[in-house]
């Protein structure tokens, strides 16, 4: 790539994540063109489509996520290892709009992101596995219960964060407490059933209504 191209490309990567940061991904691309300084036409031969850009901009975040699920894979206490890895991820949500987006919606044709939900899914079930062997589960939680409620409370984590630094640490001790042996409801068993997978991806579609990850590309008259 020429040094040209190459600094075009940088100034598009950094303006997307301000961006991102600011107001989320489903900020137009047109709105990222102009903070970097640069046309429509250059930003899509840089970046083909939406998803092509928020690959680029997120993948290392995205990666050091799993990394922080890995290390709490091995956690010798699991309960502790689901907490860290959980702080870790809300961290990310409360000061980044793009992140809680990510984190709590499903797009297309990310392949990192893709990965990470996957992954994510796994490590919230194997320590939940864990805990329930540990007895300090309840043992009605099922791992689709957990990864609702998460992108719920997600969503409110950039709130919480406005209203009061760090408050939503407050909100996610709550949950977690709920997940404990005896917790809530008097000791009782939870009401109805536990969502299977096709439920749950039904459930996260009407939550949140993904934005677009494609968009037109730009006519010959736009430069750059």
């Amino acid at each position: 790539m020429r040094q040209d191209a190459q600094r075009s490309r940088e100034r598009v990567l950094a303006a997307a994540r301000e961006v991102y940061a600011e107001v989320g991904v489903e900020a137009p691309l047109d709105v990222i063109a102009r903070r970097a300084g640069v046309g429509n036409a250059t930003l899509y031969r840089r970046f083909p489509d939406r998803a092509a850009l928020i690959e680029a901009v997120f993948q290392e975040g995205l990666g050091a996520t799993m990394a922080a699920g890995e290390s709490a894979r091995a956690a010798r206490d699991p309960m502790a290892g689901l907490t860290g890895y959980l702080e870790h991820v809300f961290a990310g949500l409360a000061v980044d709009r793009g992140v809680t987006d990510l984190m709590t919606t499903r797009l297309a044709h990310v392949p990192t992101l893709e990965r990470l939900h996957e992954h994510n899914a796994e490590t919230i079930g194997l320590l939940l596995a864990r805990c329930r062997e540990d007895g300090v589960l309840r043992a009605d939680v099922s791992v689709a219960d957990v990864l609702f409620a998460l992108a719920v409370l997600g969503r409110a984590v950039p709130a919480a964060q406005t209203a009061r630094p760090g408050s939503w640490r407050r909100f996610l001790a709550l949950f977690l407490d709920g997940l404990r042996t005896g917790a809530g409801l008097g000791g009782g068993a939870l009401p109805d059933a536990p969502y299977d997978p096709s439920t749950l991806r039904d459930a996260l579609d009407a939550l949140h209504v993904a934005p677009a990850v494609t968009a037109p590309r730009p006519g010959p008259s736009s430069s750059g």
